[in-house]
């Protein structure tokens, strides 16, 4: 039987353990660039986070030289957290279209195993199969990914994700992670995803044996169904996404719901789980909502919702806030896939979780943790649930790139602030980083301190 370390262990062990860590996101995109170092930094540690004019957008790749001159030129004195498809061809958008043969793109890699070999540090990384039908070369993709578990089984890799990107129906992606799963070492994991991923792997960085986590559905008849985007049963992409992040499901029995909606809901069959996992995956959101607070007197929730693509459920979402749950959370997220959704919640979750046990030195643990769900509720529920339609309404997407989108987009944002949580938090700013409506970066400052109090 093995014998897990005590809380108090564990708090030393990562006390004792504090290193930065070095972060090459997949683009610029605040959701895969910003969101993620916030999540890494939440212990107070230091983050080295690649510069965003460095990383790609939609219409430039990231310049593979520059970004092996400034990973190079960053302190070395922790894990190297990379999207491998940044330095391999340029980013997510890149990795589809790219005619980079499988050569070029292995030369510009070996720098990843020269970092490794030359700092000793380990390397957690992620690479991509891409979405159909707009990869151009999938043959040349799966042979670098393939080559990429041949790393990680040498070593090069603590951990090596491979994931894939969007599989609607028909992509051959899941069928390929599938084959690419069969044979490959412990220390690899497949299943769907992209955006969230580097999230996943910071908070696997920071080690500690993995944590039970229950999982409630707001539909459960429905977690066994193939999801959008996924390609497999939510259920499965739950678990896959939970250990991915350093959490393994436990079993779960039947719990009655003591709100005036009445049901059934779950709880954990062997004792008190570390954390509760709640998917939305449809039905009614006014119950959602009372099932949520009421399962927040049990014990830490995290709330991926995932009923919909690119934003949450607007009444579930208005009765939370209502009743002042949001700031109560341990994470939350409405922002992208079902998969992206899962894996910020769960990444954010983990992270909190140890730095409960091993507090690092900074500001206040609770004033960051009420920032980063302040700004998850901001992006992923006042954007994307509601000021994205509007910003739709108000201007085409031809014209997004202009500053009059930009003021529009602030204008528009500054109607829903002040945003109250456990503090209060205004807007401090409102862009449109990539010129598109897709994504926006909702900037938050906590009141009174505009003024320096």
């Amino acid at each position: 039987m093995r014998v897990r370390p005590s809380a108090v262990a564990l708090s030393l062990a990562l006390a004792g353990s504090v290193q930065a860590q070095l972060l090459i996101p997949l683009d610029s995109r605040p959701a895969t660039s910003t969101l993620p170092a916030q999540i890494a930094g939440l212990r107070g540690q230091p983050v080295h986070v690649t510069p965003a004019e460095l990383l790609g957008d939609a219409q430039h790749g990231a310049d593979p030289q520059r970004l092996t001159e400034w990973m190079n030129a960053q302190p070395a004195d922790g894990p190297l957290i990379i999207a491998l498809d940044a330095l391999a061809y340029g980013g997510l958008v890149q990795s589809r279209t790219s005619p980079d043969p499988v050569e070029t793109v292995m030369q510009r890699l070996q720098a990843v195993r020269d970092w490794h070999e030359r700092t000793g540090q380990p390397v957690y990384a992620f690479i991509t199969l891409p979405r159909e039908p707009d990869a151009t070369n999938r043959a040349r993709n799966l042979e670098v990914a393939r080559q990429m578990i041949g790393w990680a089984r040498e070593g090069v890799f603590a951990q090596l994700h491979v994931t894939w990107d969007d599989a609607l129906p028909g992509s051959p992606s899941p069928a390929e992670g599938a084959a690419l799963a069969q044979d490959a070492p412990e220390n690899v994991r497949v299943y769907p995803g992209a955006d969230e991923v580097l999230a996943s792997l910071a908070a696997l960085s920071l080690g500690g044996e993995p944590s039970p986590l229950a999982v409630e559905y707001s539909q459960s008849d429905k977690a066994a169904q193939v999801i959008r985007y996924e390609g497999i049963p939510l259920s499965a992409s739950v678990a896959l996404h939970a250990a991915a992040a350093g959490w393994t499901v436990v079993p779960t029995v039947p719990d009655p719901v003591l709100t005036p909606f009445g049901g059934v809901g779950t709880r954990p069959e062997g004792g008190p789980a570390a954390l509760t996992l709640y998917v939305y995956n449809g039905g009614d959101a006014r119950a959602a909502a009372l099932r949520i607070s009421q399962l927040l007197r049990r014990g830490p929730v995290a709330v991926a919702d995932v009923e919909k693509i690119n934003g949450g459920n607007p009444r579930m979402w208005t009765d939370l806030y209502t009743l002042r749950r949001p700031q109560d959370l341990a994470s939350l997220a409405a922002w992208g896939t079902p998969g992206n959704n899962l894996g910020t919640v769960l990444a954010h979750a983990r992270v909190l979780q140890l730095a409960e046990q091993a507090p690092v030195s900074g500001p206040a643990l609770p004033e960051r943790q009420d920032a980063l769900l302040a700004r998850e509720y901001a992006n992923d529920i006042v954007y994307g649930t509601k000021l994205r339609a509007q910003l739709r309404q108000a201007l085409p997407e031809t014209q997004l790139g202009t500053p009059q989108a930009q003021q529009t987009l602030l204008t528009l944002a500054r109607l829903y602030f002040p945003l109250q949580f456990g503090q209060t938090y205004t807007l401090e700013g409102a862009r449109l980083p990539w010129q598109r409506s897709f994504e926006a970066d909702l900037q938050l400052q906590p009141e009174g301190q505009e003024d320096g109090r």
